[in-house]
């Protein structure tokens, strides 16, 4: 499984790959916002994204949208992490179809319990 992790922060995208890592997925790339992500996205095939919701140039929001507008990426699976909880934010992530939502701070149990709802087994 090919995972592409997005945070603008790089203390975050290492938590997340040390997580990532130690739930035995081995093929992970890090991409610092939106629009490195994208970029990464139309040249090469991945299975899994994991992205922050607020970053500079393009943030997660705009990212989902992208994805899901993009005919050969609107079925790929994204897991967005904030640490805004509001249910607004909640709402428009479920509207835009993101497939998962997780509230920073979060531990790996709550990882591993969203990436087992949305990845399907190989």
């Amino acid at each position: 499984m090919k995972i592409l992790v997005v945070d603008d922060m790089p203390l975050m995208r290492h938590v997340l790959i040390n997580m990532l890592r130690r739930l035995e997925y081995k093929d992970i790339t890090e991409a610092t916002d939106g629009a490195q992500a994208f970029d990464l996205l139309e040249k090469h095939k991945f299975d899994l994204v994991i992205t922050d919701l607020h970053m500079p140039k393009m943030d997660g929001k705009c990212l989902l949208n992208h994805i899901r507008e993009t005919p050969e990426l609107s079925d790929l699976p994204v897991l967005m992490v904030t640490c805004e909880d509001s249910k607004q934010t909640v709402n428009e992530m479920i509207t835009a179809k993101v497939n998962g939502f997780i509230i920073k701070p979060f531990c790996l149990n709550t990882l591993q319990k969203q990436l087992s709802r949305i990845v399907k087994p190989e």
